[in-house]
């Protein structure tokens, strides 16, 4: 972690909702703090990041890693499987680590809300690393449908909205734009 900086108290942050650009967000943050020599940890729920022309670029920062928990393709509420429950205990086993260990000084986790929504991981387990979160390290939890008691124990709440998409007229994702 950087000498010269001074999070004496970090604090944390919920973007969510249904909207585009909370991963987004999320990215760009540790963009700034890495600009300003802070160590940045990333940890993907649900995600596999070598697909993501953010993660390539972030790759390239010395003070920010990236790690990525998931599987090819989508998970369905319904069609949860053993690998999706065990990269998720996997990547909360990873922050929980961060955190005793005090690794960085932001750290994301990408995509826990809906790691949460689908039953992946627990509203306990969720508000216990915010309760043990070190108090010089900032947190930044992204994803839709973010539950009300986690927006309650967030000091920065930002939702994201959806008012128009191309999804909505077919149009596929864009290499470069949506991912």
């Amino acid at each position: 972690m950087k000498e010269n900086i001074n999070l004496s108290e970090g604090l944390v942050h919920v973007y969510t909702g249904n909207g585009k650009g909370k991963t987004t967000a999320a990215l760009g943050l540790a963009v700034r703090a890495a600009g300003q020599g802070l160590q940045v940890l990333i940890i993907q729920f649900m995600k596999i990041g070598k697909y993501y022309g953010e993660i390539k670029s972030l790759q390239l920062i010395p003070t920010v890693k990236v790690e990525s928990y998931g599987r090819p393709g989508f998970v369905s509420r319904d069609g949860i499987t053993q690998a999706d429950l065990d990269l998720a205990a996997e990547a909360y086993n990873r922050a929980v680590q961060a955190m005793e260990k005090d690794e960085c000084d932001l750290l994301i986790l990408d995509e826990i809300n809906n790691a949460l929504f689908y039953r992946l991981v627990s509203e306990e387990q969720v508000a216990k690393l915010i309760e043990d979160k070190p108090q010089a390290m900032e947190l930044v939890l992204t994803g839709r449908n973010a539950p009300e008691a986690i927006l309650a124990k967030a000091h920065y709440v930002t939702e994201m909205k959806e008012i128009k998409h191309p999804y909505a007229l077919g149009v596929k994702s864009r290499e470069g734009i949506e991912y």
